[in-house]
């Protein structure tokens, strides 16, 4: 900082900004930044980048960002007569679009998502902070706005600090050949508590282990998502899991899952805290009710409670992120609660007017998005279709779990199944909820209907003319023998319908495991995804007859 005339300064400022997905690199910058008053009262605050490619500060931190530019932006804030004053935001960004996957080049490109992330939200907060220090905001179970607020922040901090997995930051990537779908990321230097204080730091604990991904969605609009996420836990959602999160928490409870076997009632009571002006979000207490199957304690209670914020449920807010964040919570609600966050954030893509180009041809660098895309296939132009059945969001998941030192690789293995079910189960939900999909969809092929017997006595007489062999051994299985027995046959076995573009129709267990899909949304995988599957999967050998 130096000193400049009318009593300015000038400063020298290095920021680091985070991604808001797994599937691009954060940005920093490099700026000079004025500030000053003016003769009428005015406050002026000028940023620009600094000309070259100066590292700043914290080169060896900057090595995993890439250098985004500030153009001419800064603030204006007028006295009002009368009192109150009005405020000036501009944001001008160039995020360096082109080193991110094509897919999600509208985040990074649009004026639209800027706005709402930046500008909007800095209006917003100044709005809130004004009302709450007049009074105007009370919250409930006897908590000040200003403790809350700290609470959404630490919530918001921590899940983008697990999504980011920054090496500064303490985090290491595990076993990350690029093959992986779920990456797994550890922290053995984090300070659980949003205080300085170490007594609250956990620091008999061994760690933060994390895993995250994101896939591509289609035709599932981000807001109708959430609000489904929030209010069907069940649906996603594993109660040993989560209650092994929050007895890692707690000094000398350690417990793996399976070790305390523990029975959801069912019933999730949501609190509320409160909330911001235009509840755009959330802030919650979530108390989800289980009982232990252990028969010494059989009558204990298993109760879990959750801080939870959710943003983002307004589905007529342009360009807004949708977010579920987490993290277990003590009963008690201490102010310095430490906290370990896990949830969602779905973000939507803003395709380019005019852009009929298929969108399987620009989201390949997506790690999950071959076997994981939903909607119904898509044969016309895109110029054909209504725009609710060409929307595309990309959904980020990242859960975090606390692990002492000698259980880390048993709370690795854990972590990345329970993310690939969640996964699954959220494919699942965004397929039932997409306003596109035919209910119908898949319902002839289902087990035990007369098309699916009929469509396995097909593929095991097909296989047999051709490869001179049988696939099925006993020569005694028809009809539903027949299926169940190729449903559950060790190899992967899909069906294409050869036709001027070629459709999957049928796969059995094996193979929507291989591909991580489902019956319904094998009909949008088209033939080239299959081929950069198997290469992507080396473990697997397909045949193609």
């Amino acid at each position: 900082m130096f000193p400049a005339g009318n009593g300015g300064t000038i400063e020298l400022v290095y920021t680091q900004t985070y991604a808001p997905t797994t599937l691009a690199p954060a940005r920093d910058f490099w700026t000079l930044r004025y500030t000053t008053s003016l003769e009428n009262g005015s406050l002026v605050v000028c940023e620009r980048s600094l000309s070259g490619s100066g590292s700043g500060p914290n080169a060896v931190a900057a090595a995993q960002f890439v250098r985004a530019e500030m153009l001419p932006s800064g603030y204006l804030i007028r006295p009002c007569e009368g009192g109150g004053s009005i405020i000036h935001i501009v944001d001008h960004l160039n995020l360096e679009a082109c080193s991110v996957p094509e897919v999600l080049r509208p985040l990074y490109e649009s004026s639209k998502v800027v706005a709402q992330k930046m500008t909007i939200a800095a209006l917003r907060y100044i709005r809130q902070i004004a009302q709450e220090t007049s009074g105007e905001v009370v919250y409930g179970l006897g908590q000040q706005p200003a403790v809350l607020r700290t609470f959404s922040q630490r919530l918001s901090r921590g899940f983008n600090d697990a999504v980011n997995g920054f090496n500064d930051d303490g985090w290491t990537v595990l076993n990350c050949d690029g093959a992986e779908d779920v990456i797994i990321a550890v922290n053995s230097t984090k300070n659980l508590s949003g205080t300085s204080n170490p007594a609250s730091s956990l620091t008999f604990l061994g760690g933060i282990l994390c895993a995250k991904a994101s896939m591509l969605l289609q035709n599932v609009p981000p807001a109708v998502l959430v609000r489904f996420l929030r209010e069907h836990r069940s649906e996603w959602a594993d109660f040993n899991v989560d209650a092994y999160a929050a007895a890692s928490l707690k000094a000398g409870s350690y417990a793996y899952p399976g070790m305390r076997p523990t029975r959801f009632t069912g019933s999730q009571i949501i609190m509320p805290l409160g909330h911001t002006i235009e509840h755009e979000e959330m802030l919650e207490v979530i108390r989800l009710e289980g009982h232990s199957l252990a028969q010494e304690d059989a009558f204990a209670s298993r109760d879990i409670h959750l801080l939870q914020i959710c943003s983002g449920i307004d589905e007529n807010a342009v360009g807004a992120c949708s977010e579920l964040i987490f993290a277990p919570i003590d009963e008690m609600f201490p102010d310095d609660a430490p906290l370990v966050p896990s949830g969602f954030r779905i973000i939507p893509l803003d395709s380019k007017p005019g852009d009929k180009k298929d969108a399987t041809t620009s989201n390949r660098t997506l790690d999950l998005t071959f076997g994981l895309e939903v909607g119904p296939a898509t044969t016309q132009g895109a110029g054909d279709a209504s725009s609710s059945q060409n929307t595309r969001s990309v959904l980020t998941i990242a859960f975090q779990f606390p692990f002492d030192s000698n259980l880390q690789d048993n709370v690795a293995v854990m972590a990345r199944q329970y993310v690939r079910c969640v996964i699954s189960s959220v494919q699942r939900v965004a397929m039932a909820i997409s306003p596109g999909m035919n209910p119908n969809v898949g319902s002839k092929l289902s087990p035990g209907s007369p098309e699916a017997l009929t469509l396995a006595h097909w593929i095991c007489q097909s296989y047999s003319y051709y490869l001179g062999s049988d696939l099925l051994r006993s020569d005694s299985l028809v009809g539903d023998s027949m299926l169940k027995s190729l449903w559950h046959h060790q190899d992967a076995i899909l069906c294409c319908s050869l036709k001027s573009l070629p459709v999957f129709i049928f796969a059995n267990q094996a193979g929507l495991d291989m591909l991580e899909t489902t019956l319904v949304a094998l009909q949008d995988i088209t033939l080239d995804k299959i081929f950069v599957i198997v290469v992507q999967r080396p473990n697997y050998v397909v045949n193609f007859l």
